[in-house]
């Protein structure tokens, strides 16, 4: 069999406490909407993806440089429109007799066997159904909907927690969600739009384990169990890399020094901006990553990279990095300069560094010497830089 995936991902996380939505929130070394998708970008019987987007969203094309080639609709205002529109958006490539799952951008723990289970169970059924998990806990009914006095505690052996992914025909879901529009009303999930118009999805036994993440401490929750799937009797692989790069001084009246302007008689020599310090780390991560070195990702011959700022060269390594599930334990860095003096910039360079690298600022030491006025670097004729880092598996 085979199937197509819609995903709504145009919330903007109003409960998650936080200024970036909660889809995009980092998690053990990849964004939350990644771990999402991974289990369909891995299945051959994925036939596509279609994720549903808030007009205003200017974190995807990021997470998308990661991905392959997923197709991208925009959403509504509910999860009911995003889902109708991705399902529109397969007009000419699916049939309406096709199967479509509907996943949440925010459950990042959905494991194989899950989707194998769904798969497997509905595969011959006439409506569909979805993932769900029995209610474990004794359930108190509070009729006005917040934290209030206890009219009576409610029977659960018969009530199951709705999860996702949700699996229906084309056909069939398009229609049950353009009826309940058509009627003004509005489901919370694709099944319930289904009993809406009469039928009966299947319910098909999923792990609890696949969490929805809603508020901060939910990561947390989703970082446990994504840490727990490694492999027993594993461990996670640990890389180690170095770098090193230097300037020659040249006009100018300050140079850049991790991501900071640090005010000079002199400016230094690049094709860039120069930044001794973040092109070693780039360099100590590439090498770690056992990726080469920054001039084969970001050629100093290349105009487009003609002063441009290394904290983008950072960022591109980074992102190098979470594609292969590997994340910074700690950076050690070593300028080595006569001038200028590192002592005033030091607090705000481990910040940035920290920043960039996604890690907080402990794990980032700065440090700087000289040589004695030996050499280049003890004429003042330039500056130097070396970087040290530690990458850990993030699987």
């Amino acid at each position: 069999m085979h199937y197509w995936l819609v995903m709504p991902a145009a919330g903007t996380g109003r409960r998650f406490g936080s200024q970036l939505p909660k889809q995009y929130a980092p998690l053990l070394g990849r964004t939350v909407i990644e771990w999402a998708l991974a289990p369909f970008i891995a299945d051959p019987q994925c036939r596509g993806i279609t994720v549903a987007l808030c007009a205003e969203d200017e974190l995807w094309p990021q997470v998308a440089a990661r991905l392959p080639a997923i197709t991208t609709v925009a959403g509504g205002a509910q999860r009911s429109e995003s889902v109708l529109n991705g399902l529109r958006s397969l007009a000419g490539r699916a049939t309406e007799q096709d199967w479509v799952l509907v996943h949440d951008a925010a459950r990042p723990c959905l494991s194989g066997e899950d989707l194998a289970r769904l798969l497997t169970q509905l595969a011959g059924h006439d409506t569909g159904g979805l993932l769900a998990a029995p209610a474990a806990d004794t359930l108190k009914y509070a009729p006005a909907g917040t934290v209030s006095a206890v009219e009576r505690t409610v029977d659960r052996t018969a009530l199951w927690r709705a999860l996702t992914p949700q699996m229906f025909r084309l056909g069939a879901l398009r229609k049950a969600l353009e009826a309940a529009h058509d009627a003004g009303r509005t489901p919370t999930d694709e099944s319930q739009a289904l009993e809406w118009v009469g039928a009966r999805p299947q319910l098909v036994a999923g792990s609890a384990a696949n969490v929805k993440v809603t508020t901060a401490q939910d990561l947390i929750v989703a970082s446990a169990i994504l840490s727990s799937r490694q492999r027993p009797g594993t461990e996670r692989v640990m890389r180690i890399g170095s770098g090193f790069d230097v300037h020659a001084f040249g006009p100018g009246d300050f140079v850049m020094l991790g991501g900071v302007r640090v005010p000079y008689g002199r400016g230094v020599v690049a094709h860039s901006d120069g930044d001794v310090i973040l092109h070693a780390l780039c360099d100590a991560l590439l090498g770690g990553a056992g990726l080469g070195d920054i001039g084969q990702h970001f050629r100093d011959d290349d105009p487009k990279w003609r002063g441009a700022d290394s904290q983008g060269f950072v960022r591109g390594v980074i992102a190098m990095l979470e594609e292969r599930q590997l994340a910074v334990v700690n950076a050690d860095i070593t300028v080595l300069a006569e001038a200028p003096r590192l002592g005033p910039h030091r607090e705000s360079i481990r910040r940035t560094i920290a920043s960039l690298l996604k890690v907080a600022a402990e794990c980032v030491n700065v440090k700087a010497t000289t040589t004695e006025k030996m050499g280049f670097l003890g004429r003042g004729e330039g500056l130097a830089a070396q970087a040290v880092v530690l990458l850990k598996s993030t699987l």
